[in-house]
């Protein structure tokens, strides 16, 4: 499953996405990842989520980044749950149709049993149409 928290920027979607992770982390056996482009969250997290700054591994595009993430979910084949903070940025799609990169994630969530969790800086109506449907929360 392709969760995705939207909201234009500064609408408080980090804080929910924290909150999210850290209530789950205590509820479920696997492990759990979260990627940001900064280490800035660190001490906000349970220590026993794994926790990713993307911007120290050369991720320049979005073909990068899902395989990025691929090259995550192969070594841990017990995880559980991703989430993703700044997502637009993280995997390079400011400015881009998420579609392709959404519909990815999606099949490694069928594929895996993982579930995807996405901070995504944009309205809920500038949203793809194939996107809506995994909408969350909407600030």
């Amino acid at each position: 499953m392709v969760q995705l928290i939207v909201g234009n920027k500064g609408k408080g979607k980090t804080k929910i996405l924290l909150d999210k992770v850290n209530t789950e982390v205590k509820n479920i056996l696997g492990n759990v990842v979260y990627l940001d482009k900064s280490t800035q969250h660190m001490f906000e997290l349970n220590n026993k989520v794994r926790l990713i700054d993307v911007s120290e591994y050369s991720v320049e595009n979005q073909d990068q980044f899902l395989g990025f993430v691929a090259g995550i979910i192969s070594q841990d084949h017990d995880l559980q749950q991703m989430y993703f903070d700044s997502f637009l940025d993280i995997a390079h799609l400011r400015g881009q149709d998420i579609t392709p990169a959404l519909k990815k994630l999606q099949s490694y969530s069928e594929q895996y049993k993982i579930e995807f969790v996405l901070s995504v800086s944009m309205d809920e109506a500038d949203l793809p149409e194939d996107a809506k449907s995994m909408i969350a929360v909407s600030l």
